[in-house]
């Protein structure tokens, strides 16, 4: 390695009882790119937070060409040159990109505002790292992967030569992930240095010149891509062979749920057009598609939190007119949904709050809380749950966003759902939570819980799905049974080719 630019030493942090960084050392080269690896709760996020100065370290120091960055002083990190993309980002909706990319960058006090500059500046950046983007564009309008360019755009206006990316990929599409690690592979090769934390094995492997394992907060492992595999990284990361479970054939029970012709109209446009599906005791349907397709407004009509506008839906063989939040829990139905943070828990909150938020009643008398059942409830679900980082007195939000869902998960398992919705269960889960996620789900499908896997994983649903359907532009493909799927046959699916052969029989 070239001269380092940045040396991490001996950083360590704790949070109460909790070590989350243990006297870790690490170091970057120009143009290098470092992938830092780890579990869900390992501290990755938490060195990288103490790098940016959002935490004062207890021991340890940062070093800048040699030079010591003063703790806990985010200013002072972006003026020696570090940038940092957050993985929910920290831009303002209402906003054009133009507005956010600058907010902060001038003074209060300057007798005007250097728009013209910022812009030709701006877009200088934009052409030279091949970051399209219309400085004019609202960024509530934007999708998610371009919302993610403006975060990286924002660090480069301000002149950042480290750029950290927190789980860069957890809430993009394929195709929008191998775009980022084209453009970053760029801005290496112009002499950007660059982490990115991840515990992608796949994306580790194909963007990183080298790696450094966390393990309990711990530096525990580093190696050179090129002389590492996925299978060691992936040991070096849990402490142990990770197998992924594997389904077993199974009979399906009788049906639990279908759909005949339902379709859903909000804010003026149809999200769902005429869907059919079934789902039955003891199986696991998978939904397949591209993110905004539909998959989301699916799931928030049969977790009660959205009205359908036609069609029929039968539940346990009794229609159903409108299916409410407390009809679906009553019914034993459970929910993992997409967005964990704004959907499945409430950060500021406890665990044990969290934990009884879906079935309050079962913990409540005369309209005071049990907080002891409570408690012991919450206990119960981190234990058998494995969710690290917190007890069930602590705020949920300091948990990592695996172990946020590893207890979402939890809430809805340890009571045997008849059926279970999962969007997207394993997003931004490591490699061991994913084969505990997944363990879990084929567990609760051999106990009988009819299982409606929504994923944009081709391997997830290949893996956990007896039957398998594509969404489309709001609508649903026939199914295939699980021998009939393929990476490129689901490929296919999810490009709406059977929408084209259905035109063509017609």
């Amino acid at each position: 390695m070239n001269k380092p630019v940045l040396d991490i030493i001996r950083v360590s942090k704790r949070f109460g009882s909790t070590l989350a960084n243990d006297d870790i050392s690490l170091s970057l080269g120009k143009g290098e790119i470092v992938a830092l690896l780890g579990e869900n709760g390992a501290g990755k996020t938490t060195l990288m937070s103490i790098l940016f100065g959002h935490y004062v370290p207890d021991t340890g120091r940062v070093l800048i060409d040699g030079q010591q960055l003063p703790p806990g002083k985010p200013r002072a990190a972006i003026r020696a040159g570090i940038g940092m993309v957050h993985q929910h980002f920290a831009l303002a909706p209402n906003l054009t990109v133009l507005d956010n990319v600058t907010t902060g960058t001038e003074s209060l006090w300057s007798p005007r505002s250097r728009r013209l500059e910022a812009r030709t500046k701006l877009m200088a950046i934009s052409q030279r790292f091949g970051l399209k983007v219309d400085p004019d564009a609202r960024l509530g309008d934007l999708s998610v992967g371009e919302q993610q360019r403006v975060e990286i755009l924002k660090a480069l206006y301000n002149e950042a030569r480290i750029l950290v990316l927190d789980e860069p990929t957890a809430v993009l599409t394929q195709i929008e992930s191998e775009r980022l690690f084209t453009t970053l592979k760029d801005m290496a090769a112009q002499g950007l240095s660059l982490i990115f934390i991840s515990h992608k094995l796949d994306e580790v492997m194909s963007a990183a010149d080298r790696v450094v394992v966390l393990r309990g907060g711990r530096h525990v492992a580093e190696r050179r891509t090129t002389e590492t595999t996925k299978a060691e990284l992936a040991e070096l990361m849990v402490g142990r062979t990770v197998t992924r479970p594997v389904r077993a054939p199974s009979t399906p029970g009788e049906r639990v749920l279908e759909a005949v012709g339902v379709s859903v109209r909000a804010g003026g446009v149809d999200r769902l057009k005429s869907v059919d599906f079934h789902l039955c005791a003891g199986e696991v349907l998978g939904i397949i598609g591209v993110s905004g397709n539909g998959q989301a407004t699916l799931a928030q009509l049969l977790s009660g939190t959205l009205a359908k506008s036609g069609g029929d839906i039968r539940l346990f063989g009794k229609e159903v007119n409108r299916l409410s939040v407390e009809d679906a829990v009553a019914a034993g139905i459970g929910r993992i949904p997409e967005d964990r943070n704004r959907e499945g828990a409430i950060g500021e909150m406890t665990i044990w709050e969290n934990a009884i938020l879906e079935r309050l009643g079962s913990f409540a008398s005369r309209g005071l809380v049990d907080r002891k059942a409570a408690i012991a409830f919450a206990q119960t679900i981190i234990d058998q749950f494995d969710v690290r980082g917190g007890t069930p007195t602590s705020r949920t939000r300091l948990l990592s966003g695996g172990n946020m869902q590893k207890l979402i998960l939890g809430r809805n398992l340890i009571n045997r759902p008849r059926i279970l919705l999962a969007a997207q269960p394993a997003r931004g889960l490591d490699e061991g939570a994913v084969a505990a996620v997944h363990e879990r789900i084929l567990d609760a499908r051999r106990q009988g819980a009819a299982v409606l896997l929504i994923s944009e994983d081709l391997d997830e649903v290949m893996a956990l799905a007896d039957r398998i359907q594509a969404i489309v532009g709001g609508r649903l493909s026939p199914p295939i049974g699980s021998e009939e799927a393929s990476a490129r046959r689901l490929g296919l699916m999810m490009a709406g080719e059977w929408m084209q052969e259905a035109a063509h029989a017609v």
